[in-house]
């Protein structure tokens, strides 16, 4: 996103807000607009300048700003309780664990472990997987993402990180599927599957089976490259995982609670996990919450073994009271199907710009959750920006700018837009969205 747009002048930077070490940013010289309220689909910075919120956040915001119910719910727990320790019992976590043991892509139920965001429950995962198996290896593919902690940054299949600190130990690196640049010089879907898994034989054949604890895949990537796998490659990872005793770990940070049009991905494509990490729209990011959601099956194990892995905020009654209230919002309002109808929106509008527009090489997603990439020719597919340049850079740099211009908040990473809105969104507000698109496309276009 080009920061400088709407933003203040450096002369009008209150010296406060330089007190703040602003996320993923070079600090010098940062200037974003101040963002004061937001309503629904919506955001407001301020001085009045109103922003429609494409990508919920950050693929967050999944009941749009502000819903009533869960600000209520939030403000009875705090008259009645805000912190109790997360070794005591609650009813509003064992309320919400058992509504999302419910929901859960099991007929045997699970157990919830709570946690304080995505890259937190990623952690967790790992630690639960590697107590269970006594196994000292987690594979995990390029082109993921799974957040930014010590543990995510390992995990992370991505050149995203300039610390200079060592990952964790154990971490192996697959390459997924991704039909429209395949690592494997696959022709057709199902070659691409195929080869994939072969793939993931061979790196078990040199890493030892019988030493790799789990697999973590996000089921649809997110931020690195929201690639929707090929039919057959998840339920062949399954298999896979059967066979040599692996945990099998869904990543549903992103594509949990109802953004691809079930409950979870496990759900719609027919795969279901041994362990699965939720958190943004579990509370729509009203407050902090994240955890992971453990099969029964395999949560046993810790009936007569100590499970050590814990926080001091697992649990917070305030984030699980929002929890709670959402997840009723999501049920209420039909809101785990709305996806569906949003998908057949934006597959029509997207592909529309895409018959339009040249430097949009594929139009793909799930649900509510798609993504533009943009090429610089459609022949040679050959990318607008390369994969190890920064977001930020200039062509990326303008088109994300452009859409700030035009009154819309997107993001994504390298040459891939994301387009992820609220799930409550309305076909106008969707239509403005896209009619800012197609703009700073062509804008893009004639720069290049």
């Amino acid at each position: 996103m080009d920061l400088q747009v709407h933003g203040l002048s450096q002369a009008e930077v209150p010296p406060a807000f330089r007190k703040v070490l602003v996320p993923w940013s070079v600090q010098g010289g940062l200037n974003p607009p101040v963002i004061v309220r937001a309503a629904g689909s919506y955001f407001y910075d301020s001085e009045g300048r109103r922003y429609l919120d494409l990508a919920s956040g950050f693929v967050a915001v999944s009941l749009g700003h502000g819903h009533p119910k869960v600000i209520e719910a939030l403000k009875a727990q705090a008259d009645r309780l805000c912190w109790t320790a997360s070794s005591y019992f609650n009813d509003v976590r064992a309320e919400y664990a058992e509504a999302l043991s419910r929901i859960a892509p099991w007929a045997e139920g699970a157990r919830i472990h709570y946690a304080c965001g995505g890259a937190e429950a990623n952690d967790d995962t790992i630690k639960i997987a590697r107590l269970v198996t006594r196994r000292p290896k987690v594979m995990s593919a390029y082109r993921s993402y799974h957040g930014s902690t010590i543990g995510g940054s390992a995990l992370t299949g991505v050149d995203r990180w300039r610390d200079p600190f060592p990952g964790i130990p154990g971490v192996v690196r697959f390459f997924a599927p991704y039909p429209y640049r395949s690592p494997f010089y696959a022709q057709t879907p199902e070659q691409e599957t195929e080869r994939a898994l072969e793939h993931i034989e061979h790196v078990l054949s040199h890493e030892g089976a019988q030493n790799v604890a789990a697999i973590i895949v996000e089921p649809v990537t997110g931020s690195s490259g929201l690639v929707v796998y090929p039919d057959g490659y998840l339920a062949g990872l399954r298999r896979i995982c059967d066979r040599y005793g692996i945990l099998l770990v869904f990543d549903e940070v992103m594509t949990g609670f109802g953004r691809v049009g079930r409950p979870f991905a496990a759900i719609r494509l027919g795969v279901a996990p041994d362990l699965l990490s939720f958190a943004k729209g579990a509370s729509s990011s009203y407050t902090p919450l994240g955890g992971v959601m453990v099969r029964e099956s395999v949560a046993a194990f810790f009936d007569d073994n100590l499970f050590d892995v814990g926080h001091t905020h697992a649990g917070h009654v305030l984030s699980v009271a929002a929890g709670l209230a959402a997840l009723k919002v999501y049920q209420e309002e039909g809101l785990f199907d709305r996806a569906l109808e949003i998908e057949g929106w934006l597959r029509a509008g997207l592909g529309e710009l895409q018959d339009r527009h040249a430097v949009v090489g594929d139009v793909r997603g799930l649900g509510a959750f798609f993504g533009l990439e943009l090429v610089k020719d459609h022949t040679t597919r050959e990318p607008l920006v390369a994969w190890h340049q920064p977001s930020g850079s200039t062509p990326m740099r303008l088109f994300y700018g452009e859409l700030m211009r035009r009154g819309v908040h997107a993001y994504g990473r390298y040459n891939i837009a994301m387009v992820a809105p609220p799930l409550t969104i309305g076909r106008d507000e969707l239509d403005e969205g896209l009619e800012a698109l197609d703009a700073a496309l062509t804008v893009l276009e004639a720069a290049l």
